[in-house]
């Protein structure tokens, strides 16, 4: 069995109306000037962000706003949230949405704290020494942001997407309530389970040995959000389903279902590129990738692709070669009976070039520096034939 390390550190106040307690929660951080981060119009139509001013004004908590978030968090925006933190010597940050925006959040902390340019950090040319503390109050369930060290910001200067995971990237609370996604998107919604799947998968396709309970874990998510995630197609308000999609979203990505570090993480660097270039939502860029990575991988282990057909879909194929192809369809199944594109095409509504190709791949092998991968560990020839397979893959 492989070590490995749990850290959680996040305080979770899960349930309805939890957000109304905001003001509370924060006095006890003792802070003399907050920013809340937020998004588009959304928290002010469902008057969310009322709520929130209210419940600091209870507290006499001074504080400032930064919106307009995107979809993809972009580095300017981040910038402009480090500059208002600096004039307005906020020591706090509270945010209020989805992963964007907690994403978002998280760079602004780190660019606080740290000196020189932001990016520095995501290009991985110098490491975080700190960040400034924050919570956050969550919208949509999919990136598990909420409870992971992680952050990916994108760079408008090249359409790059960069990632950062650290040990001061975890918000110090973390307020969940499922009646809060209710006004989300069908396509988001899936989009959002679809992430979930995928940080789930990128630690169960290991190449170590795992611990069985961990697994079970990672097979209830997936089971989980499978099982929901048709609920919601035809009852987007239904409570119980939101509420279990939601905690799904934050278990995927605690290392509960496996420690971050010994995973694979192939398929989102794959799709990092893609989203970085074509502005896609993320997890509709994962579904149209996964596919073609598991055709190209599963040799390496059929035993594990088999263990998740068994044990999520109830496949009885003894064959293990043929139960591993199963499952891969099984997956791929599921995506487009929830509106999730399976390649490419589906994805951008037309194909790629072989010049956006080789570009894809040279952003994804980071100028030619390095591989990707542990499952199995992927060159600059195999990112370029996932690649191409996801891209000539004929829509249905």
């Amino acid at each position: 069995m492989e070590n490995f390390k749990f850290y959680a550190p996040t305080k979770v106040y899960f349930g309805k109306d939890e957000e109304k307690r905001v003001g509370k929660i924060l006095k006890e951080f003792h802070p003399k000037k907050v920013l809340i981060h937020y998004g588009g119009q959304s928290a002010i139509k469902s008057g969310l962000l009322d709520r929130v001013k209210k419940a600091l004004d209870e507290e006499n908590i001074a504080y400032c706003l930064c919106g307009g978030v995107v979809a993809n968090p972009l580095l300017s925006k981040v910038n402009e949230g480090i500059q208002i933190c600096k004039e307005e010597g906020v020591d706090f940050i509270l945010a209020v949405g989805g992963g964007s925006v907690l994403d978002s959040s998280k760079g602004i902390a780190y660019g606080v704290y740290n000196e020189g340019n932001v990016w520095n950090y995501y290009a991985r040319k110098k490491k975080v020494k700190g960040a400034l503390p924050m919570g956050c109050i969550l919208t949509l369930a999919a990136t598990g942001s909420e409870m992971s060290n992680s952050s990916v910001i994108t760079n408008e200067d090249g359409n790059l997407k960069r990632g950062l995971s650290s040990e001061y990237g975890y918000f110090k609370f973390s307020i969940l309530n499922p009646e809060l996604t209710y006004t989300v998107s069908k396509y988001q919604t899936m989009c959002g389970c679809t992430d979930i799947i995928m940080h789930t998968f990128e630690r169960y396709f290991t190449p170590y040995d795992t611990l069985d309970l961990v697994d079970q874990m990672a097979e209830s998510v997936v089971r989980t959000v499978i099982k929901n995630a048709k609920i919601l197609l035809e009852d987007p308000t239904n409570e119980k389903a939101r509420a279990e999609i939601m905690w799904a979203g934050s278990v995927s990505h605690n290392d509960m279902t496996g420690d971050r570090s010994l995973g694979d993480w192939a398929c989102h660097q794959l799709e990092h590129e893609l989203s970085g270039m074509f502005n896609v939502a993320h997890g509709a860029g994962l579904a149209a990738i996964w596919d073609s990575w598991a055709n190209h991988v599963y040799m390496e282990n059929p035993t594990r692709f088999a263990k998740l057909g068994h044990r999520v879909f109830g496949l009885d194929d003894s064959d293990t070669l043929s139960c591993a192809l199963n499952t891969i369809e099984k997956m791929e199944e599921f995506f487009k009976s929830i509106g999730m594109p399976t390649s490419i095409q589906e994805l951008l509504k037309r194909k790629c070039t072989e010049q956006e190709l080789y570009e894809l791949t040279y952003k994804c092998s980071f100028e030619h520096t390095r591989t990707i991968g542990k499952f199995k560990e992927l060159d600059e020839t195999d990112m370029l034939e996932i690649y191409r397979m996801a891209n000539e893959k004929e829509v249905a």
